[in-house]
């Protein structure tokens, strides 16, 4: 079965093409600055990648880029869109509704609607992508895929806030958490790795890029994440500043004379990295800019890796100890100057790096010392593979049931 694996952004349509049987990639791109006039596709597998300058005035044209340069031309994946046999939408937020993928309907349509507030880049953003898909293939199966869902298993004690407890009843205010489709494939795949049962194991998981997130999954359970009501609580990241005392926004706003989405926009946009270094919200510009003596670049490497470090110390504490860490994503897989910052004086509790593993670049690999008693792994996420499989379990297990129900008619 060929599942096509779309991640739509404001200005975005990322794809994937997945044979989920023999768990190839026949193909992936991304169409960038949709609606603007200088719109651009990229398409392509690793070095085969091509650029190409093309007019997107929408989500939908955008759409059509994609299945045309799948289905005909010299980069073809596919001989027509009969082989496509199913569509995974990733899905930012599911609020409350969600707690498990589910097959696309009015009904879900509206309810990712509704939680558009919690998620406004990205959920709007996504039904453009479903509007697309229904346009050009309306008799295809599609999922959605939530990033929340895989933090529905948090407890009241994790996931409420402490303000007025009517504030969670009327507009559902709770941490919800993302990044869980990653979350959940890091911490299936470290089990796998280390030949140990999912269930037996306290796992830390890591997913540290431009946005970042960790999570404490309690044999097999997730029971906290950083990640709030929305993306921006935390770690501090690229652009978001990440956890803040509350009273700095109304402190700012009041300064500066900012609205409550001006403010907004200084804590997501300008903030993180970005607003520390005055450089960049990239890592790899960071480590250079702070090797060759910028200061501010060297305070936002040392803030980053302590916001790590805290809320792995955290999570121990949650969990009462911990088996695996696990990273991954941009600056989890390849940044070796952070994992040696993260791990630097975790010794007493266990946790030794191995200065030589942690050089060491590509897939999954342990970076722990042998006499560790925390494994430290390095495992390269694959949320489209986690979407594809999904996608194909739900569509399976649907097709079964209109079995069972026309052999029982």
């Amino acid at each position: 079965m060929n599942i096509l694996v779309l991640n739509a952004g404001s200005s975005s349509l990322k794809y994937q093409l997945i044979n989920i049987e023999t768990q190839t990639v026949l193909a992936k791109g991304i169409c960038e600055r949709v609606g603007s006039a200088d719109s651009f596709h990229k398409h392509g597998i690793d070095e085969n990648e091509v650029v190409i300058d093309t007019p997107m005035q929408d989500h939908t044209e955008a759409m059509k880029v994609v299945l045309d340069t799948l289905t005909s031309g010299p980069h073809a994946a596919i001989s027509s869109m009969d082989e496509i046999d199913a569509i995974g939408h990733r899905i930012v937020q599911g609020g409350k509704y969600f707690d498990r993928s589910v097959l696309i309907d009015d009904d879900v349509v509206s309810r990712i609607d509704e939680l558009a507030e919690l998620a406004p880049l990205h959920n709007k953003a996504a039904l453009m992508g479903i509007d697309a898909c229904r346009t050009y293939m309306p008799d295809k199966p599609m999922v959605a895929v939530f990033d929340s869902a895989y933090f529905q298993t948090l407890p009241p004690k994790a996931f409420m806030y402490g303000i007025p407890y009517e504030y969670y009843e009327k507009y559902g205010v709770r941490k919800y958490g993302a990044h869980g489709t990653s979350h959940r494939y890091i911490a299936e795949r470290a089990a796998d790795f280390i030949d140990e049962p999912l269930e037996d194991l306290k796992i830390i998981t890591c997913h540290l890029g431009n946005g970042c997130s960790m999570s404490a999954i309690d044999h097999g359970i997730a029971v906290d994440t950083s990640m709030g009501l929305t993306p921006l609580d935390g770690l501090i990241m690229g652009t978001r500043s990440g956890a803040i005392d509350p009273a700095i926004s109304t402190f700012i706003m009041e300064h500066e004379g900012l609205t409550p989405s001006q403010m907004s926009d200084v804590l997501n946009k300008k903030s993180g990295l970005l607003g520390i270094s005055g450089v960049s919200n990239d890592m790899r510009d960071l480590r250079k800019a702070s090797e060759e003596g910028n200061e501010r670049a060297q305070l936002a490497y040392e803030m980053y890796s302590n916001s790590v470090k805290k809320y792995i110390g955290q999570y121990i504490a949650v969990m009462g100890g911990v088996d695996v860490i696990v990273l991954t994503a941009g600056v989890g897989e390849n940044c070796d100057k952070m994992r040696r910052m993260i791990f630097a004086g975790l010794q007493p509790l266990g946790i030794e790096l191995d200065f030589e593993r942690n050089k060491e670049r590509g897939g999954e690999r342990e970076i722990s010392t042998d006499e560790s008693r925390v494994q430290i792994l390095v495992i390269p996420t694959d949320e489209e593979y986690m979407i594809a499989r999904d996608t194909f379990e739900i569509v399976q297990e649907t097709l079964q049931e209109e079995l069972g129900e026309r052999r029982i008619a």
